[in-house]
């Protein structure tokens, strides 16, 4: 069904493991692999059985970001450029941060440019201590895109977000963790068993739970602390009208693990 990312599924289906699957051109971004992309994330957030999803890259890098000839010699005319980005990248952000279940970043190795700014739109990042991060849009003369001038300026303030987009530093994983760019680093050799821990957990939680959380906090962005505190109660009653917290009050009360189904 796709040719440029492959997917594994664990958990009967309720973790979705997408792979950037183009490791000899250290899985840089094309057409086919961005709505590739997008097909799958809209088709997991669609299927009530997908509990979370995952994003990793095959081989030695996570993203190398955008293929630059492919785009240049995106169509005619004028405007080929941002024809390009709105065509392919902003529904595929769209997509992401619109997403019912988690999603998140499992960086393998490099992420740059695009591929930096993929694994910053996620809900949350985890990386190997090996891999790096760099948003090198200035050294080709461009701007970051994929969402990168909307989220990068709040995950690491704004001082910094303008030092690594204009001088396009490499920072290593350890570093992105202190900044706040990403949510957690592992060393190599026990990446693969610490980032399958959190997505487990991720993949037995109350679903319903998550994706309200992350609809409040997309929503935060725009709103005052008064809208906020009138949708956090909206949503907080909707929470509280599901089976998994009913689940999750009967186990707290019986004071055993609770057996989440995602309803």
């Amino acid at each position: 069904m796709y040719s440029q990312i492959d997917i594994d599924t664990h958990f009967d289906g309720r973790l979705q493991l997408i792979h950037l699957n183009q490791p000899e051109s250290y899985n840089s971004l094309t057409q086919i692999m961005l709505h590739e992309l997008r097909t799958a994330i809209h088709k997991c957030s669609e299927d009530a059985n997908v509990r979370c999803v995952a994003i990793t890259g095959k081989g030695k890098a996570f993203c190398a970001g955008q293929n630059l000839k492919e785009a240049l010699a995106f169509g005619d005319g004028d405007r080929s450029i941002q024809r390009f980005v709105i065509e392919y990248y902003n529904p595929l952000v769209q997509e992401i941060v619109n997403c019912r279940k988690p999603v998140i970043a499992v960086v393998n190795g490099p992420a740059v440019g695009a591929g930096a700014m993929l694994a910053s739109i996620c809900d949350f990042t985890l990386a190997t201590e090996s891999s790096y991060f760099s948003f090198a849009f200035a050294n080709i003369g461009l701007i970051p895109d994929t969402a990168g001038t909307y989220y990068l300026p709040k995950l690491v303030g704004r001082q910094l977000a303008s030092y690594l987009s204009f001088t396009g530093k490499k920072v290593p994983a350890t570093e992105a963790k202190k900044i706040g760019l990403i949510a957690d680093v592992f060393s190599d050799a026990e990446f693969v068993e610490k980032s399958m821990e959190v997505l487990t957990q991720l993949s037995h939680a109350a679903t319903k739970a998550l994706s309200f959380t992350k609809k409040a906090f997309n929503k935060s962005y725009d709103a005052t602390l008064k809208e906020q505190l009138d949708y956090e109660s909206i949503i907080q009653q909707d929470a509280a009208e599901t089976e998994d917290f009913k689940e999750g009050v009967a186990a707290f009360i019986e004071k055993r693990l609770p057996k989440y189904r995602g309803k």
